[in-house]
């Protein structure tokens, strides 16, 4: 039976991330990185130089690797020689590319409506109207529990998610019967001896655990299939068409940023962008034009006789 062995130079940047309170997806991800440099190189990182970092950038940029995951691999190696190895003429030689700004995928009302109306089970159909009603993250779903949920004051409080920031979301009401419907149905058998406050609503297949955010996902996907709709959209499209179906009804932008939980208005201001109904109802300057020039013309008075 094989044994992972935890190199000093992984542990001690494990500690690092850990004493900045990097998440574990964070941490995850950064190691991930570091083990993709090392492949690379075919020796540990630590003995990296200049040229190293310039070939290795030069190689992602060649295998086609999308900006994004570029960018995020740049960035655990970023933490690994700044932070870890105090090597910052080597943290110095690596750069960000700028992604390409591109139009969130939005869901139109009536297919949204077809979606959640197609659901195969209350599960289901809670959790989607959980992502469009509250335009909550697949995570922040996934992760809800009882305490979260304040029927008096018709809120869903959300804890430590994005950028480990608390907000409020409304709760709407037939979302609130979805859930009191849920909550007669839900499995308890996992967690009969954890308190009431902190049970998950929707506990996974392992005890102790919530539902994962794949299986959601998978959820969604076959909700969407049976409603026909053809666009390539995933899970968090829902959210999108929240932010964007409470634009076009005319609600506030910086309130949506405050139900989104954007640090900068400009996230929120994308949106713009994808309002088709606000976009449509704009009148064009050319319309403008073509309605002077039909401006009606003045009938001269009748000469007297």
């Amino acid at each position: 039976m094989s044994i992972d062995v935890v190199s000093p130079l992984r542990q001690r940047m494990i500690e690092d991330m850990t004493a900045r309170k990097l998440g574990a997806g964070t941490q995850r991800l950064h190691i991930n990185s570091c083990k993709r440099f090392a492949a690379f190189l075919q020796r540990s990182p630590d003995t990296a130089t200049l040229d190293d970092i310039r070939r290795f950038q030069l190689y992602l940029a060649e295998s086609r690797t999308s900006i994004c995951n570029r960018n995020r691999i740049m960035t655990g190696l970023r933490f690994l020689f700044r932070v870890t190895l105090r090597r910052l003429d080597l943290a110095a030689e690596i750069y960000h590319l700028r992604e390409p700004q591109k139009i969130p995928l939005v869901m139109s009302a009536d297919e949204t409506k077809r979606l959640l109306a197609v659901t195969s089970s209350l599960k289901a159909r809670l959790m989607l109207s959980l992502s469009y009603g509250c335009g909550l993250r697949a995570g922040e779903v996934v992760r809800l529990k009882v305490k979260d949920i304040d029927s008096a004051q018709k809120i869903i409080r959300i804890e430590q998610s994005k950028g480990r920031k608390d907000r409020n979301v409304m709760l709407p009401a037939e979302t609130l019967d979805l859930l009191r419907q849920w909550w007669k149905s839900r499995p308890s058998r996992h967690d009969e001896a954890t308190p009431l406050p902190e049970r998950w609503l929707f506990p996974g297949k392992r005890p102790g655990k919530p539902m994962t955010t794949r299986q959601l996902s998978r959820l969604f996907h076959e909700a969407a299939d049976a409603a026909g709709i053809k666009k390539s959209v995933t899970l968090h499209a829902l959210r999108h068409s929240f932010a964007t179906h409470l634009l076009e009804r005319g609600t506030d932008i910086r309130i949506i940023q405050a139900l989104l939980g954007h640090e900068k208005l400009d996230t929120t201001a994308r949106y713009a962008r994808v309002a088709t109904a606000m976009i449509a109802s704009i009148a064009s300057p050319l319309d403008l034009l073509s309605q002077s020039h039909k401006k009606p013309r003045r009938r001269k008075a009748p000469q007297p006789m």
